[in-house]
């Protein structure tokens, strides 16, 4: 009983570490990178579709990237949709491709990327945490109908917090590195 418990916290734990590096990856930093458009939505003959799957995405300097749909139809949802998004950028269709010139980073919208990040980081750290909480009460459960020593769940409730300790250094890690890219110039 206990082991599946722990091992059903750490697969979420896990989850929630890899759902904070995909949240930090889509925030944008100096250089441009295909990961920024994931969470964009196109509306593709009327249903929202990923960008990912519309186009390919090339980025040939550091700042620029260049979008090119595999359905030239879908270049003005592209366009709409990279226009209406937090990106801060102006897309430029030439009829083949869309290419995106990514404005340099002020110093403010550093802070404001950081102010996301930390947030971001906060979010994953408390769905360890509740991960933790539920698997706790699990283990408490099992106590109560006698079906585990209280021994064991003293056991349990250790190994959680270490299970717990060690992804929200991670994350706390994740952080660190992300903040550390933000304020490179």
């Amino acid at each position: 009983m206990i082991p599946e418990i722990i091992k059903d916290a750490e697969h979420k734990m896990v989850a929630a570490v890899e759902h904070a590096r995909e949240e930090f990856a889509a925030i944008r930093t100096g250089r441009a990178h295909p990961a920024m458009f994931n969470k964009l939505m196109v509306d593709y003959y009327g249903a929202p579709t990923p960008l990912q799957q519309l186009a390919t995405f090339q980025v040939p300097e550091a700042r620029t990237v260049l979008i090119t749909p595999f359905d030239r139809g879908a270049m003005h949802g592209i366009e709409k949709a990279i226009r209406d998004s937090d990106l801060g950028v102006n897309p430029a269709n030439d009829g083949n491709v869309i290419r995106l010139v990514m404005p340099q980073l002020t110093e403010e919208r550093r802070r404001e990327y950081i102010k996301v990040t930390k947030h971001k980081a906060e979010e994953a750290r408390v769905a360890v945490r509740n991960v933790r909480r539920h698997a706790n009460e699990q283990v408490n459960k099992l106590v109560k109908d006698k079906e585990i020593s209280e021994d064991d769940a003293r056991g349990a409730e250790k190994q959680l917090d270490a299970a717990t300790r060690k992804h929200i250094d991670s994350i706390d890690e994740l952080l660190k590195v992300k903040e550390a890219e933000l304020l490179e110039v």
